[in-house]
């Protein structure tokens, strides 16, 4: 959060965020207060992402933490992660105010409920929902979240992982207009898009490229197909470009260059100087 706190407080148009944030390991009432410092900070142009987090190395890593649970993967303290913190961006209180007497300064009525300083009422229309199921994207419609669609979904079938995605927005659509929920949410996918240009653009990307999707098995997940999409990033409101972070700056600010020059006009893409990002009616 103190990197793009200062990346807010150095731009103007762009929003800033995060891909996801794993909720086993985050103190849900910490997050709360730095990501409404976030948005203070940035105006509002704040897009952050939470999910349960993918397999890792660590067995049970959330334990070292000091957070328990009975999950193998923890899903449940993932679950009670992500009500808390949510909770706390609402403005509900965690805590009671202490008698006069032993405040200082005296600025709470003794026994009155208090929540997460600051707060920030419209920071819930800018947190995402990594979403890697069906299932999830639906309980992330109920919960008034905004989806992040995943680059996997934990689902084999003969429809192309673009869609298998285009269904799960299409789910998690119809669980939000069901739920009656009275703002529009976004949808965002993230894809790796390497526009080759030049022959140090071949070299780097070129021979990786592949025409076919994929499908594997991860621990705790199972079968999961990734790989290409066209029906999703059809479908979502908002494209997330992910890029080889590894590869240094310059590499990075070249893909980026060559997507916003060569490829985003052909999507109808502007550069968003004027208004807030909002996602598409849902019919």
């Amino acid at each position: 959060m103190p990197l793009l706190g200062a990346v807010a407080a150095t731009t103007n148009h762009i929003e800033v965020g995060t891909g996801v944030i794993d909720m086993r390991y985050a103190n849900p009432l910490h997050l709360a207060e730095e990501a409404a410092s976030l948005y203070h900070i940035s105006g509002g142009r704040v897009a952050l992402g939470v999910s349960r987090g993918a397999p890792e190395v660590a067995d049970r890593g959330w334990e070292a933490f000091g957070y328990k649970g009975e999950a193998p993967n923890g899903a449940d303290v993932a679950r009670a992660h992500l009500e808390a913190f949510m909770a706390s961006v609402d403005g509900n209180g965690f805590a009671t105010a202490a008698p006069l007497d032993r405040q200082y300064p005296n600025m709470f009525h003794p026994g009155s409920a208090l929540p997460v300083f600051p707060m920030a009422p419209e920071l819930r229309k800018h947190i995402f929902y990594g979403s890697g199921t069906h299932t999830s994207a639906e309980q992330a419609a109920k919960d008034r979240l905004n989806l992040m669609s995943s680059t996997l979904i934990s689902a084999t079938t003969a429809e192309t992982l673009g869609e298998i995605q285009a269904d799960q927005i299409s789910r998690y659509r119809a669980a939000w207009k069901e739920a009656g929920h009275d703002w529009t949410p976004r949808v965002s996918v993230s894809r790796s898009i390497f526009p080759i240009v030049d022959g140090a653009d071949m070299q780097l990307f070129g021979m990786q490229a592949s025409g076919s999707d994929q499908v594997g098995t991860l621990p705790d997940v199972g079968a999961s197909t990734f790989g290409r999409t066209y029906a999703a990033v059809m479908s979502a409101d908002t494209l997330l470009i992910t890029i080889p972070a590894g590869m240094g700056v310059d590499v990075n600010v070249n893909i980026l260059d060559n997507f916003t020059t060569h490829v985003a006009p052909a999507l109808g893409w502007q550069p968003n100087r004027e208004s807030p990002v909002t996602g598409y009616p849902i019919a």
